[in-house]
């Protein structure tokens, strides 16, 4: 791992200064605004103006406070799925063949399908309090958040370089070191990097998730996306305005005061034996660095975490350390334990709902997750075209991927349903086909992942290697098929997984569009489950996601997987 040096730009303050009143006087502050925002939680649900969003952009800043704490509460959560769920998959072969399926699954459900059985459950836990509310909006939010940042971590774990898993056993490293100094750092880059994407994944669908709409049961929280579907259903354009200008203000807040020092941070965990590009640190980077309080907090948990990472725990043979093997006889015996389990899951769910639906019903649901699913392939195809060109250049131009990096988050983070106007109208104007015009909304939740994974992998492409590149002169289609999009190719294939599962989720808002009274409607799976769950059909919901699930399930088994297995094979650094 390339060793990081402070600029020479950064001065280290050895006494308290004024940039330490200033950075005190900004954390009360901050945790005063927190208090305020989160106070109404223990209120009931039923209490005067619980509800009531006003469209005034004076209400704006306090709605922009509450919608970023359930991001990064749910960001948080994500980060503990992630080195649980993640690590757990890909150290355990047998855990591996249900937990990634099961993955799979987790992020092809549609919001709303989350949405029909997590409010019920939340609610009940809380009844009649705005705490409920607020647990099933943060759970619908780490949906769209969580998987693209367990496939990261999985995908890091699976293609850790040979020669430094041997480095690792030749130090006598025991499984707990090895995993903190080896296996972490090396996921870190392009686990920032999908962070980033989670944020703005969380953006995409926080209309969703503040407006929670199932049957009869109607909750609607304070926030910048209720804001948003309010100023939807009034056709309010100056509203939408204030909306996009508060979301702006917020991304560019967050990405400099976290994202772009964690970016710094983690470029001393790129796989290189060369000096690289390097780049002045973040300003608030050397903020920090000139303050005493902060630095010395930061030093104190640094060294903290150093001497956790370095605990003797575990034999260097044990779960953190080897992958567990398994031998054929036990294969079988597990996956026939699985199937065993899926029949009787099978057999109950055809119990209870075959009073319900019809075998017409399941065939014409199956037909419209075929033409979903055409929408999805032509999206991806056309997001790849784009944007790993893109992506590359930029991973490989640390400046430029810097000063792009807010653009980049902002842009993701855009939800469908401000484009709704235009779409809309354009669509009534000029006489279009809406199962056409409005499946470009899709490529909303599609393109950002493979641009934010296609430059995390540029990014962490090693500088030596770069420079043999160089001095052998290698250009044009040589330079792009034999060296740069197979090294790339295991971040691509992360990325185009993801995205995947976000066009799938970007379905419902693609297929199903309103401004105002006017609303148009795509034929396919996620318009179906959006107008299910509107009706609060439960049976109709449950059988729109079983059907968008195996077709998700059937196209990574038969695409992305076994690409992961190649790359694994034959496209990691040795």
């Amino acid at each position: 791992m390339k060793k990081q040096n402070i600029p020479a730009s950064v001065t280290v303050q050895s006494k308290p200064n004024i940039f330490d009143a200033i950075t005190i006087i900004c954390v009360i502050a901050l945790g005063v605004s927190i208090a305020t925002a989160t106070r109404h939680v223990i209120q009931p649900l039923n209490m005067p103006n619980a509800q009531l969003i006003h469209l005034d952009p004076i209400y704006l800043p306090g709605y922009a406070m509450r919608t970023t704490l359930r991001m990064f509460a749910a960001l948080f959560a994500s980060l503990l799925f992630t080195f649980g769920y993640a690590v757990l998959a890909a150290k355990s072969r047998k855990a591996e063949m249900l937990l990634i399926p099961v993955l799979d699954i987790l992020q092809s459900v549609p919001i709303l399908g989350f949405l029909t059985f997590t409010v019920v459950f939340f609610m009940g836990l809380f009844p009649g309090k705005i705490l409920g509310a607020e647990l099933a909006a943060i759970f619908t939010i780490f949906t769209s958040q969580a998987w693209n940042m367990a496939f990261s971590l999985y995908q890091s774990l699976k293609t850790i370089p040979p020669d430094m898993e041997e480095a690792a056993r030749c130090f006598g490293l025991t499984g707990w070191q090895r995993f903190w100094k080896l296996e972490v750092p090396f996921a870190i880059p392009g686990l920032i990097w999908n962070m980033m994407m989670s944020m703005s994944g969380g953006w995409f669908m926080i209309v969703y998730s503040e407006t929670i709409t199932v049957g009869n049961t109607n909750i609607v929280l304070p926030g910048i996306g209720s804001y948003v579907g309010m100023a939807i259903e009034q056709r309010n354009l100056a509203a939408i305005f204030y909306a996009i200008g508060a979301m702006l203000f917020v991304i560019l807040a967050y990405d400099q005061l976290l994202f772009r020092p964690l970016v710094a941070w983690s470029s001393k965990f790129r796989f290189e034996t060369t000096q690289s590009e390097t780049d002045t640190a973040p300003w608030f980077l050397r903020l920090i660095h000139k303050t005493y309080f902060i630095r010395w907090v930061m030093t104190f948990i640094g060294k903290l975490m150093h001497k956790i990472a370095n605990l003797p725990l575990g034999r260097k043979n044990n779960f953190f350390n080897e992958k567990f093997t398994a031998t054929k006889t036990s294969d079988v015996i597990y996956i026939s334990v699985l199937c065993f389990l899926g029949i009787i899951a099978g057999f109950y769910i055809y119990h209870t709902v075959h009073n319900q639906l019809t075998i017409h019903e399941i065939l014409y649901v199956i037909w419209l997750g075929f033409l979903t699913l055409l929408r999805v392939i032509s999206m991806i195809i056309l997001a790849s075209i784009i944007w790993v060109p893109a992506g590359i250049w930029l991973g490989l131009r640390p400046k430029w991927a810097k000063r792009t990096q807010v653009i980049a988050q902002f842009m993701a983070a855009f939800p469908a349903n401000l484009f709704f106007p235009f779409f809309v109208v354009g669509i009534v104007h000029f006489h279009l086909s809406s199962n056409i015009w409005l499946t470009p909304l899709m490529i909303l939740g599609t393109q950002w992942y493979i641009l934010f994974n296609v430059v995390g992998g540029a990014s962490n492409f090693p500088g030596d290697l770069r420079e043999v590149v160089n001095n052998l002169q290698i250009h044009g289609k040589l330079w792009w098929f034999k060296i740069m999009l197979p090294a790339i190719f295991p971040y691509y294939v992360t990325g185009a997984l993801t995205a995947c599962g976000g066009a799938w989720n970007a379905s419902i808002a693609a297929e199903l569009a309103s401004w105002g009274n006017t609303t148009l409607i795509a034929e396919g799976l996620g318009s179906y489950i959006a107008l299910a769950t509107e009706m609060g059909n439960t049976f109709k919901v449950g059988l729109g996601m079983v059907v968008m699930s195996a077709f998700v399930i059937l196209f990574n088994r038969i695409v992305w997987h076994p690409l992961y297995s190649f790359a694994q094979r034959r496209l990691s650094f040795i």
